[in-house]
Formats: C-alpha cells, sequence, structure tokens
C-alpha cells in the first residue's frame, strides 16, 4: 500500500474555476485576487487580506511595511523561510526556545530575550495548533512589540476563540501541504491602514495602482510609476481562483483532519514508547501536520521502515533553523535546550483530508511492529 505525506484535496470545482480563467484571457494578478481577498478578510474578520506568491513574502512584507529594522524573536523550530524573511527585509533574528509540549514558541523565553534593540516578536503556530497568544499579546503590549504571526501551518486554528493570524499581522501559505493550497501562495493580512497601502505597493513592484485597478480606472492606465523601490510578490489570478474554491472547502478539510487525527490518538494511545500530540487548554487544533514523538535512537530507523513500507514519514523540522549554516552564529542560538532535544524525537505521519481509515491501519500497524507491540 501506498500512504502519501500529503495529497492537496481538490475536485470539480477547482478545475472548473481554472478554465473559467484561462478562457477569460485574465492570468496575471486580477479579479479572482480580489474576490479571494474579500472572501478571505470577510471569513477571518479582518480588515484587509492582501494576496501573495508566498508565506515568504507575507513575512517579508510585514516586516518592511511595519518599518521592522531592529530584532524580531523568534523560534528557531520553523521552516527556514520565517528566518529568512527577516534578514532580507533588514531585521534581524533571535531565536527562542520552545514549549516542550506544544513545539510552539515559549512566552518565558521570548521575555527573557527582550532588550532595547526588540521590535517585534513572530511566534510560528506549528502543525496546525495556535501559539499562546494570550501570554504572547501581553508581553507586546507591555514591551510595546509588533506581533508578526507566520500562520502558515494553522489555517483555521484558535486559541481562545479567536483565529491564528489575527492578533497582529496574518502571514498564510497556501503551499500543497497546507490546510488550503493555491499551489504556491500566501495572504497577509491587517486592520492597519497605513501598513496595509504600505504593504500593497512593496509587494507589486513599489507602484501604488495594480495593473488591474489601472485597467479598471480606464484613465490612462498605461501610467505605471512607482513610489519606491519594490518587489513582485503577486499572486496570479490563476492560483487566487483555486484559493476561492479552497477557501470555501477549509472548514470542510479541517474537519476531515480532525476525525484523522482523532483515529491515530485512537490507534496509537497504548503503544509504549510513542508519545502523542498536545492540545493546549483553550486551543482548536486543525491538524496541518500529525505528528508523533520517538526515542532519539529510534527515530530515524522508525521513519526510514514506514517510508520502506511506502508511508510518506517526514521529520518537521530537523536541522532547525539555529543549526543552518547561515544562523549558527545568531542571538539565542547557543541557548536553546529543548529545541534541541525535541527535534530529535519528532517525527510526521501522513496527514490529508481524504486520508482513509484503511490508509492509517497500515501506518499504524507498522509503528506497532517496529514498536514490537
Amino acid at each position: 500500500m501506498n500512504v502519501p505525506l500529503v495529497i492537496p484535496y481538490v475536485d470539480h470545482r477547482e478545475e472548473e474555476i481554472v478554465l473559467d480563467v484561462l478562457r477569460s484571457g485574465w492570468f496575471a494578478h486580477g479579479p479572482r485576487n480580489k474576490e479571494f481577498e474579500a472572501d478571505w478578510a470577510k471569513k477571518f474578520g479582518v480588515k484587509h487580506a492582501i494576496s501573495m506568491n508566498s508565506c515568504a513574502s507575507t513575512l517579508h512584507v510585514a516586516i518592511q511595511a511595519s518599518g521592522i529594522t531592529g530584532e524580531v524573536i523568534l523560534p528557531s523550530f520553523t521552516f527556514v523561510a520565517s528566518a529568512n524573511a527577516i534578514i532580507t527585509a533588514g531585521a534581524s533574528p533571535v531565536f527562542a526556545d520552545i514549549d516542550p509540549k506544544t513545539g510552539n514558541i515559549d512566552p518565558k523565553s521570548i521575555e527573557s530575550l527582550i532588550t532595547d534593540k526588540t521590535e517585534a516578536i513572530m511566534p510560528v503556530h506549528w502543525a496546525g495548533q495556535v501559539a499562546d497568544m494570550t501570554a504572547i499579546m501581553a508581553i507586546a503590549q507591555k514591551y510595546s512589540l509588533k506581533v508578526i504571526e507566520d500562520s502558515a501551518e494553522t489555517i483555521g486554528g484558535t486559541h481562545h476563540g479567536k483565529l491564528g493570524g489575527t492578533w497582529g499581522i496574518g502571514c498564510y501559505s497556501f503551499y500543497q501541504g497546507k490546510n488550503m493550497t493555491t499551489a504556491e501562495g500566501g495572504m497577509f493580512t491587517t486592520d492597519d491602514d497605513v501598513v496595509a497601502e504600505k504593504a500593497r505597493i512593496i509587494m507589486g513592484h513599489g507602484i501604488s495602482k495594480t495593473t488591474l485597478d489601472r485597467h479598471e480606472g480606464k484613465a490612462q492606465p498605461w501610467i505605471r510609476s512607482a513610489v519606491m523601490s519594490g518587489y513582485n510578490f503577486r499572486m496570479s489570478n490563476l492560483h487566487a481562483a483555486i484559493g476561492v474554491v479552497q477557501l470555501s472547502k477549509l472548514d470542510e478539510m479541517n474537519s476531515k483532519r480532525q476525525a484523522n487525527s482523532e483515529y491515530y490518538f485512537q490507534g496509537l494511545k497504548d503503544v509504549e514508547g510513542v508519545q502523542l500530540p498536545y492540545i493546549e487548554e483553550g486551543n482548536q487544533h486543525v491538524w496541518q501536520m500529525f505528528t508523533i514523538q520517538v526515542s532519539k535512537d529510534k527515530r530515524d530507523d522508525l521513519v526510514n521502515y514506514l517510508r520502506d513500507q511506502g508511508i510518506g514519514a517526514s521529520v518537521h523540522f530537523d536541522p532547525p533553523v539555529h543549526l543552518m549554516k547561515p544562523y549558527m552564529n545568531v542571538k539565542g542560538a547557543d541557548n536553546l535546550p529543548v529545541t534541541n532535544e525535541v527535534y530529535k524525537r519528532l517525527m510526521t505521519l501522513p496527514m490529508f483530508p481524504h486520508l482513509t481509515r484503511e490508509q492509517m491501519d497500515f501506518v499504524i500497524e507498522h509503528i506497532k511492529k517496529f514498536m514490537n507491540v
């Protein structure tokens, strides 16, 4: 049996809307972007939603549009894009440790790293669970810090009823393994009018009007005058069209992920040597990934064994960012005891909405076999 790590959940609805865009002749950033952004803003209760070509781009824009040039505290236990965005936008990363139970940034570690150079906190909501935003926002308010949420892995997850990505500036990923996908893409959200205006200019070559805006405005649509140096971080009309459909299915897909996670819990709860995920009280987990922990001496062998059986097991994240060459000397990199322990024990099991019980039984059976249960 073949059990992939992830398969996007698409059907005729995505096919039909993509064909509609292809037939329209408008492929670049256009009408479907506006629709996608409006739908997102409504569903997530934010004032501004801006579609971009990746979550990495949204993170970069969040730093630059916020005028951040000092230190940004984030976990090292994340994908390298989080730290890359801070560097490329002209700020400095500082690594905090994580909570050993949730894998999310530890608020106590954050506060211990704050200096007069600190300007922002970048919590990374890991694997489908929102970080402790109650504590993080209290710290941010205490020290007058900005908050940029890397919510790439937690689209639809909540902390005490409030959605991840809506506490500060929200940055989301639509890569194919996420809770919803546009193949590649990201969404930037904020309630700040000034930050939103800057973000739109930065992501569109430094030009204040998009091609669609100029086209719809009719008057001299060929005028493309930049007001600052910028980038091309735009999402295409094709990708946005997929996003429109995927967003309409988000609750359904997350519900299926939650049902699948419960099945894994039931199947693995009595397996000695397997530590199951921890859900913080007050959180709604949306299971972008389903991870387990085993002993360091068994982790790699178990991952390889499952892969040999046709099961798409993986590891997120090994190595953590502070062990990568460009980031070894970053402030905080020498004091991450929990991160240094957890990353050696964690592994990721297949998780996607239409994962079948038969496939999960196959995964559970082989974990038990390896663990001699």
